[in-house]
């Protein structure tokens, strides 16, 4: 016969699994978009953690004792998941910064959209390199190393384990700091030399032919040069893809860390 006893102990320790599943849910990308409905959050969490629950089996009792230690317990353990997810979500900005960069170069940048997943105003470049990156990743599978990386922090950090070190967490986000500043210049290199090469060539113009308006020229052929760039580069998003992964994973295991 199939005993199905859930014991109070059993029910306190489930939902300290479900607030970390949901709280990443929440903060994660894909699965933590504005435009995803919260029922749809709320119920993929809830699984997720029916699922993982039973691997957690046997486990050691909470221990505490009041109704705020207790509390204390699900806000460590909501830390915990957010912080994982937005360890992870952060690094998904790179191609946003990149693509205002790219825009900020050719002159589009006084052409903004609202991101539906985001609800932010952003730069068409940037919402393009965006979707695309993000499309990649999820195609190549980021889904399920985020979800195997969540898992794998009950080990890593058991359930009310988390001990959050300042200054690891502190360094972490500098480290990643630095890293999104190099990796969104890099994606944006290309239109950046061609832009530069292209100011010096009119600088040049406007000295030998004074007559000539460089102004109203400039702003054509920079566009126009830079859209070229952009239509011959598109084939290395796949290596930005690349990038942002290996950033991702580098930047959560260095969160986790942090919380270890």
């Amino acid at each position: 016969m199939i005993d199905y006893s859930f014991s109070y102990a059993d029910l306190e320790f489930f939902l300290c699994v479900m607030v970390r599943i949901l709280t990443f849910v929440y903060a994660a990308p894909f699965f933590g978009m504005n435009n995803t409905p919260n029922r749809v959050k709320i119920g993929l969490g809830f699984f997720l953690a029916v699922l993982v629950y039973p691997t957690l089996l046997p486990h050691e009792a909470l221990v505490y004792n009041t109704v705020l230690g207790y509390a204390t317990i699900i806000l460590k353990e909501a830390a915990t998941g957010l912080l994982i997810g937005l360890s992870a979500n952060i690094c998904t900005m790179i191609v946003a910064f990149a693509g205002r960069l790219v825009d900020m170069e050719i002159g589009l940048t006084m052409m903004t959209e609202m991101d539906p997943t985001t609800k932010e105003s952003t730069t068409v470049t940037g919402l393009i390199y965006q979707y695309t990156v993000m499309l990649i990743l999820l195609v190549s599978g980021l889904y399920q190393f985020l979800i195997k990386a969540l898992v794998d922090t009950f080990t890593l950090i058991p359930v009310n384990g988390a001990v959050f070190s300042s200054d690891k967490l502190l360094l972490a986000m500098i480290a990643f700091v630095g890293d999104y500043i190099v990796i969104g210049f890099r994606i944006s290199l290309p239109v950046f030399i061609t832009i530069t090469v292209l100011n010096v060539t009119l600088g040049v113009l406007a000295k030998v032919a004074p007559q000539v308006n460089m102004f109203s020229v400039g702003i054509q052929v920079k566009m126009l040069a830079g859209l070229s760039m952009l239509y011959l580069t598109i084939g290395l998003l796949p290596n930005v893809a690349n990038f942002i992964m290996e950033e991702m994973k580098t930047t959560v295991n260095a969160f986790i860390g942090g919380m270890m």
